[in-house]
């Protein structure tokens, strides 16, 4: 009994913690939703679908097509760093491919904001090595602007994760694979890849959920519509204080994330079935 209270009482803060800042306000969002004029109904989220349905499509969109390029780009990093014949180039690559991890995404914003502008740096760059003219150079600050925004800062995470599962893959199917003459991209895929899946998905679904809830990147990068719900959700609160629509697309944003986390979870009940 004492063991248990004792238990109780470590994890009391942590729970607390998760109560009061996200279970409570989760719960009074979802309530908020379907109040309306002191009342109960669909109205917020009719209102939601009529204003910003291009918004809904446009954000699943991005995140879905970054979260895509994150898989690709974690698996090409971790793939090289596990099978690469190259130490300094193998080096270089894991000491460098972690930095953005570090950098928080209003600072991504700001940096990617003065880098993907019509007058920056890397139109600049381009501009001074003869690749284009002046006159050719255009501004990056839409959803392109966005996705590398996204991809840039969270295949990182998702690299780290992968790269972690298949440095613990058995060597030896990769030996004899070698020995028989298969080429580093076939063992990759055939043999690697499909011990790692189960990781690679974790790390998708955690980043789709993170730049599902991301406000400072389409802020400073794409001001313009169509847009991500986190900026509709901050518009509506700071120039409407209309708290019944923003906690709508809340929910809506909740439900685009939850059907991913549903995926994964059926995939991996058949996995143990």
């Amino acid at each position: 009994m004492s063991r248990r209270v004792l238990g109780l009482f470590l994890v009391a803060p942590s729970l607390a913690v998760i109560l009061f800042l996200f279970i409570l306000p989760l719960c009074l969002s979802a309530v908020g939703a379907f109040r309306v004029d002191q009342a109960w109904g669909l109205g917020n989220f009719w209102k939601a679908f009529d204003l910003y349905t291009k918004d809904i499509l446009f954000s699943a969109v991005i995140v879905g097509l970054s979260t895509v390029l994150i898989g690709v780009a974690s698996v090409a990093i971790g793939g090289y760093l596990t099978l690469g014949t190259h130490p300094v180039a193998v080096a270089i690559l894991r000491w460098l491919y972690r930095w953005p991890m570090f950098i928080p995404f209003i600072v991504v914003g700001q940096i990617l904001r003065a880098f993907l502008a019509k007058n920056g740096m890397m139109n600049n760059v381009a501009v001074s090595l003869g690749l284009m003219t002046p006159l050719d150079a255009t501004s990056f600050l839409d959803w392109r602007g966005i996705v590398i925004a996204f991809v840039w800062k969270q295949t990182p995470f998702v690299a780290l994760l992968v790269a972690g599962a298949m440095a613990s893959v058995n060597r030896e199917g990769i030996e004899a694979a070698v020995n028989l003459g298969a080429s580093r991209l076939r063992i990759l895929f055939e043999i690697v890849l499909p011990q790692v899946t189960t990781t690679l998905a974790v790390g998708l679904i955690l980043s789709f959920v993170t730049m599902m809830s991301v406000l400072s990147v389409p802020l400073m990068i794409n001001a313009q519509s169509p847009t991500m719900l986190t900026a509709d959700i901050a518009f509506r609160v700071n120039s409407y204080g209309d708290y019944g629509v923003a906690n709508a697309l809340g929910l809506i944003s909740l439900v685009l994330a939850a059907s991913v986390a549903w995926i994964y979870l059926r995939i991996s009940l058949k996995e143990q079935a």
